[in-house]
């Protein structure tokens, strides 16, 4: 159960990852820096995109608008973190 749990940490991890580099690449798309209309720049976007969006939409529809700020990623992130260093711990210690 422990290794499952290890596993489930090093997941969350790689998901902190991709919500990084989903935040990047926004923000370099944005201020023109790679060209959107690249089809691997758009191959990347999408897969990024497609991973990290079924999480940040209903974070962003609770969250109140905040005009141009996103800061939905921010939330995601730190959901991430209390997962991986607060609800793991105890369920491994309620295991062991």
């Amino acid at each position: 159960m422990i290794e499952l749990l290890n596993f489930i940490s090093y997941l969350i991890t790689l998901y902190t990852y991709i919500v990084i580099a989903n935040v990047i690449m926004s923000w370099l798309m944005a201020f023109g820096v790679v060209n959107a209309y690249n089809p691997t720049v758009r191959a990347i976007w999408s897969a990024l995109s497609a991973l990290v969006e079924p999480l940040l939409r209903p974070i962003r529809n609770v969250m109140p608008n905040l005009g141009a700020i996103d800061i939905s990623p921010i939330v995601l992130l730190l959901g991430c973190f209390f997962v991986q260093s607060v609800v793991l711990p105890n369920i491994a210690k309620l295991v062991v």
